[in-house]
C-alpha cells in the first residue's frame, strides 16, 4: 500500500492523525509582495512564453533575482498557471496498462528487418508473441511491409485457434504504417481484437517484441551475412521459432519453455524442480545457508506497467 511502518503504528495509537504541520512560518518564505512581483514578472509579455529555466538566467544577466527555478515553479503551481508555454507539444501520455494472468489475453507484435545478400535489400519478419507465455503464436516472412500482409497473419492466427474467440484480445504494436493501416485496423475490429499502440518513437513501450528480436539476432546460429532468398529466411525462422517455443528456457517466466507455459505444463516442471532442490538440501543441509530456490511462477505479466512512486520502496516481483 506504500505506507510507512510508523504511519501504521501512529494510526494504531490514536483515533486520528493529530499532526497539523509545522507550527512556525519558514524564515525564507517569500513575502506576499515578493510573490506578486514574481508572478507579475513571469506573466509579463517578455517572459510569459518562457519557463522558469529561461526566466532565471535572463534576470541574472540583468542583475535581478526574484527566486530560484524551483520557487518560481512552485508559485506557478500554486496559482494554477503551471502549463506548457509556447508552441511545444504536450508530452504524449503513457499507453494503457494491460495485465495478463493467462495465455491469449495480451499479445505484442512487430516487424523487423532481415538482411539479404544484396546490399540495401531486406526481407521483413512479422512476429506475434503472447506476452504472458512469451510463445510465438504467429510469424511470416515477406519481401515487403504491408498492412494487408499483417492482417493476413492475424487471420492465420484466428484460423489456427478455431476453438478460441479473439474478442477482447489486446494486440500491442508500435506506430508503423502496417500497424495502423486501414486493412489491419479493419481486421482487428472485425475480430473484436483491442488495438494498443506505443508512444511515437518510444521502443520501450513494445519491449516484449523488441526483446524477442534481440534474442533472435544475437543467437549464435543467426546468419549475420544475411539470407540468400526469402525461402532461406523462412526456413531459418521456422527452425528458430521451434527452438524458442519448445526448448528455450526463458528467464522472464521461470526458465521454462514458452510453449510449456502457454499450455500450463510449466506448473509440473517447477514443482519437480522444487522437489529436486528440497531433496538435495535434505541430503546436505550444511551446504545450504538459506532456503532452497523456490522456482516460483510469475502469475501475471504487465504490459506498459504504470509507475507507482508511492510504492517505490516496497518489495516487488518483476515479471
Amino acid at each position: 500500500m506504500g505506507l510507512a511502518v510508523r504511519t501504521v503504528e501512529r494510526w494504531g495509537n490514536n483515533d486520528e492523525d493529530l499532526r497539523r504541520g509545522p507550527n512556525h512560518v519558514p524564515t525564507n518564505k517569500l513575502s506576499e509582495a515578493e510573490r506578486q512581483k514574481a508572478i507579475a514578472v513571469m506573466t509579463a509579455p517578455e517572459f510569459r512564453d518562457q519557463s522558469p529555466k529561461q526566466i532565471v538566467p535572463a534576470l541574472a544577466t540583468r542583475g535581478e533575482y526574484i527566486g530560484s527555478e524551483s520557487t518560481l515553479y512552485r508559485l506557478l503551481h500554486d496559482e494554477g498557471m503551471q502549463h506548457r508555454r509556447g508552441r511545444a507539444r504536450a508530452p504524449v501520455s503513457r499507453p494503457t496498462e494491460h495485465v495478463a494472468d493467462g495465455p491469449m489475453q495480451v499479445g505484442a507484435w512487430d516487424i523487423t528487418y532481415l538482411r539479404s545478400h544484396i546490399r540495401g535489400a531486406f526481407f521483413y519478419l512479422y512476429l506475434v508473441e503472447d506476452v504472458w507465455s512469451r510463445k510465438i503464436i504467429g510469424w511470416a516472412v515477406h519481401e515487403v511491409e504491408s498492412a494487408d500482409l499483417a492482417a493476413t497473419l492475424v487471420e492465420q492466427i484466428r484460423r489456427e485457434m478455431p476453438d478460441r474467440d479473439l474478442t477482447g484480445w489486446v494486440l500491442h504494436s508500435d506506430n508503423g504504417g502496417p500497424m495502423k493501416g486501414a486493412t489491419m485496423l479493419a481486421t482487428l475490429q472485425r475480430l473484436g481484437v483491442v488495438s494498443s499502440f506505443s508512444r511515437p518513437s518510444v521502443s520501450d513501450d513494445n519491449a516484449y517484441a523488441e526483446s524477442l528480436f534481440r534474442t533472435m539476432k544475437y543467437r549464435a546460429k543467426y546468419p549475420s551475412a544475411g539470407f540468400g532468398t526469402v525461402d532461406d529466411a523462412r526456413t531459418w525462422v521456422r527452425d528458430f521459432v521451434a527452438w524458442y517455443n519448445d526448448e528455450h528456457q526463458h528467464s522472464g517466466i521461470g526458465y521454462v519453455p514458452p510453449a510449456a507455459r502457454h499450455a500450463g505444463e510449466d506448473i509440473a516442471i517447477l514443482v519437480a524442480r522444487r522437489a529436486t532442490y528440497e531433496a538435495a538440501r535434505r541430503r546436505h543441509p550444511e551446504r545450504w545457508a538459506r532456503c532452497a530456490r523456490p522456482w516460483s511462477r510469475p502469475e501475471t505479466v504487465t504490459l506498459n506497467q504504470k509507475v507507482d512512486h508511492a510504492a517505490d520502496n516496497t518489495p516487488s516481483l518483476a515479471a
